[in-house]
């Protein structure tokens, strides 16, 4: 009886809204209305939803159809007369991009249903309308990013702002759920449950290995909130462009160019495209190749990533969504959500490395409700044939990596409070409690939190003298603010955890911006030499002011810029397909094609499997080599690396080196060195590994270099002032490491010091997964070998091994050369 009565109530209740949904021939799906509802009761949540599946309208239904029921009555400005803050909807997204795209798709529903709200963003890219009405409280519906939103609260009436608030919408949360942003937001999150606690908080993500957490994480007032799903997944097919018969793909060491024609022909039977791919260097690179080739308009080949001016990148995705582009070469730049339902295809060049960010990048073609995505996979090495077929194993199993959230981060904390003191104060005893209402400082201990206080206040007992580092006060009330204008203006320019060290800003001579390098590139070019950026040939003129003025280049090639940080590592969850399909190979194109490179594997060595671990020994000129592979990704390889350095060369002395890559590690010591299976046991041993890996790593060095990120975060290292230039990568280098000195000389025990040696060990070294990996080797057997060559696995680290050899040869040539001799010695030899 009691559901007889309940639906026709819901069908009334959201009845506006499926009219308009009739109207456009769409149906609402039964997750919408699910959020609908929940919305109108107050709840809060977490939907989770693949890309292109409607979840933007799940989210935004609920608020506007409350603002039907409530009757919102637009605003009415009177001369003389202030209009009282009207927020209604704060949505929180974490990039501008998707800001920008967000605020495009709200304005349909909230006109059609005649809802009368004002639209605004607040972000760096917002217009000084949408910046006026943020900071005034006169839109309805806020679009602005976790940095942003810790901006709005170092205002004083950011409380009375605030205060009309009825719901949140964090889009993308499992971008924000493993960083220092998600902290950030986590802490803002908790102020405005502070100001309006009956406000829903609603999260939209995409899969995750760990949902419940993430939701904890980003609800931990409502340990038991609803996760909304859709019944369906959205489906996903892959196909990889293959070699042809008798074709051999390089082993190592290529950017996957030899696959041009190929890409460039499935580029043609398309209207439009997207080519992903992993880093900015190769983004540029393959633009530049495909230019070449391009037998379109060049206008309709654009280029996409994270180093391009605002504009450059406004002008592809504005190009892509009115048909005038026909392919984006991209990065991470367009991973998210913002919506292209005219791209066709969507292409991978290289691996992906994770099983996110192919679902997230697969969901970018025929982005509408009801289709399915597909990804062209590029590869550019023959191992990588072995991915592919891996991630469709583990798509057809709905796999997808868990993001683990950070905790503890004192960094932010101390922005934050450094914020709520300029917003107009707080009490310590007040704040302590919202701060440990979060999931990030639940376990927040009463001397760390005094550490806290004590560094915002003076600096810490090593930094008291200086009057840059005294920002809050503690006045006669016991409340802590901020009376200093200078401190008030830097802190708000340097509100946020990006941090982006040593950038130099590239600029036409005679004006437009085209974006940023890293100063270490371009600090190495002299005038009139040529460089490759933002899909142009570019001749650098003068370097002036951390600004690179420059001009087209007439004709010639010119060099590609370097990013540090590009390389992105193999997921333990990939890794592990990887590892068993090599095991035993499946009946999938793929690894028919890799067949014989397989059977070279085998005969030479063996192939790798999740029931034993695969260890080769060989010589070669360049000393003896120890070959190590257990797939966990190149991260872990490295702290492995040098902790079986240090190890051996107590058993038996020697002079090691080593190179990692995503499937295993190579020591090559100078000395003969032939390890038998109970050395390796000790080596591979978990126990006492602490307390070796800080003696195999220059872990003060480590922190040092961690500790400019948490400086910089925490405002030791304040921002360039608008209007002067902008400090070189060598300036903040030499700050950050002066006080790092300081510290550890007259302060030891300082909170940053210990957070960065902490980050360095969980972050950095990884230190859970190592111990993990290191139990399931020593779990396994030994499968020693013995190879009489490098071997198929083998030779990509032995490329990398040599990659910091002084030679007068490109790396590749030398890669290139050493894989055809030993192709053609192993032809020889079949």
């Amino acid at each position: 009886m009691s559901d007889a009565p309940a639906r026709p109530r819901r069908r009334a209740s959201d009845a506006a809204l499926t009219d308009w949904f009739a109207a456009r021939g769409w149906r609402p799906a039964p997750f919408q209305r699910e959020a609908w509802r929940r919305y109108l009761a107050g709840e809060s949540g977490l939907l989770v939803t693949p890309t292109g599946s409607g979840k933007t309208l799940a989210a935004l239904g609920g608020p506007l159809l409350q603002a039907l029921a409530l009757g919102d009555a637009p605003a009415k400005a009177r001369r003389g007369v202030a209009v009282a803050p009207r927020l209604r909807l704060l949505w929180i997204t974490p990039l501008r991009a998707l800001a920008a795209d967000t605020v495009r798709s709200m304005q349909e529903p909230i006109a059609a249903l005649g809802v009368p709200w004002t639209v605004a963003m607040r972000t760096g890219d917002a217009s000084a309308r949408d910046k006026r009405l943020a900071r005034k409280g006169l839109s309805d519906v806020l679009v602005t990013t976790p940095e942003s939103f810790a901006l709005m609260l170092s205002y004083p009436d950011a409380a009375q702002l605030l205060a009309g608030v009825r719901g949140a919408v964090v889009d993308e949360w499992h971008e924000l759920l493993g960083n220092k942003r998600g902290v950030l937001l986590q802490l803002c999150l908790a102020r405005l449950r502070g100001i309006v606690p009956a406000a829903p908080v609603w999260g939209l993500s995409a899969t995750l290995g760990n949902l419940e957490e993430a939701r904890d994480v980003l609800l931990p007032h409502r340990p038991d909130a609803p996760i909304l799903q859709s019944a369906r997944r959205r489906r996903m097919t892959l196909q990889t462009l293959l070699p042809n018969e008798g074709e051999r793909f390089p082993w190592a060491g290529h950017l996957g160019l030899s696959q041009l024609a190929r890409v460039a022909a499935v580029l043609q039977k398309a209207r439009s495209s997207l080519l992903f791919t992993n880093t900015r260097s190769q983004a540029e690179l393959w633009h530049r190749a495909l230019q070449s080739v391009w037998l379109d308009d060049p206008k309709t080949l654009a280029l996409h990533h994270g180093s391009l001016d605002a504009s450059l990148r406004a002008a592809a995705e504005a190009g892509l969504r009115d048909g005038t582009v026909r392919c984006v070469v991209a990065t991470s730049s367009l991973d998210l959500g913002v919506d292209f339902p005219a791209v066709d295809q969507v292409l991978q060049v290289g691996s992906p490395k994770g099983m996110a960010r192919l679902w997230q990048r697969g969901g970018r073609a025929r982005h509408r409700p009801g289709e399915a995505g597909k990804v062209i996979c590029v590869p550019t090495h023959a191992l990588e044939l072995a991915e592919y077929a891996a991630a469709r194993v583990a798509l057809a199993h709905g796999r997808v990596e868990s993001r683990p959230p950070l905790r503890l981060s004192l960094d932010v904390l101390a922005q934050h409070c450094v914020t709520l003191a300029l917003g107009g104060g707080f009490e310590p005893a007040q704040l302590l409690e919202e701060v440990r209402g979060t999931d990030a400082f639940a376990a927040l201990r009463e001397q760390a939190w005094t550490a806290v206080l004590d560094f915002i206040v003076r600096g810490g007992s090593a930094l008291e003298s200086y009057p840059d580092y005294r920002r809050v006060i503690r006045d006669d009330d016991g409340c802590y603010r901020v009376h200093d204008r200078r401190v008030a203006f830097r802190h708000r320019l340097s509100i946020g955890t990006i941090t982006s060290d040593g950038s130099v800003q590239v600029r036409y001579m005679k004006g437009g911006w085209l974006g940023s390098v890293e100063e270490a590139f371009i600090s190495r070019l002299r005038p009139r030499e040529r460089f490759q950026f933002a899909g142009k040939t570019l001749e650098l003129v003068q370097l002036r002011d951390m600004t690179a003025f420059v001009r087209i280049a007439k004709a010639g090639e010119g060099r590609v810029p370097r990013w540090q940080g590009g390389r992105m590592p193999l997921s333990s969850e990939l890794g592990a397909e990887v590892e068993a399909i090599l095991h035993e190979p499946a009946e999938s194109p793929e690894m028919r094609a890799l067949q014989p490179l397989l059977q070279l594997q085998a005969k030479l060595s063996e192939l790798p499997g999740p029931d034993s671990l695969l260890v080769e020994s060989i010589k070669t000129r360049q000393g003896w080599h120890l070959f190590v592979y257990p797939f966990a990704g190149r991260g872990v390889h490295e702290g492995l690396a040098a902790l079986l350095a240090l190890r051996w060369g107590r058993e038996r002395p020697n002079t090691f080196s080593w190179a990692v890559n995503d499937y295993g590690l190579v020591l090559t010591a100078q000395s003969e060195a032939w390890p038998d299976a109970p050395l390796m046991q000790r080596l591979l041993a978990p126990e006492g590994l602490l307390d070796d890996l800080l003696a195999s790593l220059n872990i003060a060095e480590l922190a040092r270099r961690q500790f400019r990120e948490i400086a910089r975060v925490a405002g030791l290292l304040p921002p360039s002032l608008p209007g002067r230039a902008a400090r070189s990568l060598r300036q903040l280098q030499a700050s950050s490491s002066l006080l790092f000195d300081v510290l550890r000389q007259h302060d030891p025990g300082h909170v940053l010091l210990a957070q960065a040696e902490r980050e360095v060990m969980e972050a950095q070294l990884d230190v859970q997964h190592l111990r993990a990996v290191l139990t399931r080797c020593g779990e396994r057997p030994l499968a020693f070998r013995r190879p009489r060559s490098l071997t198929p696995l083998g030779f990509p680290l032995w490329a990398e091994a040599i990659r910091g050899q002084l030679s007068t040869e490109d790396w590749r040539t030398r890669v290139k050369r050493v894989a055809q001799q030993l192709e053609q010695r192993h032809a020889r030899n079949a």
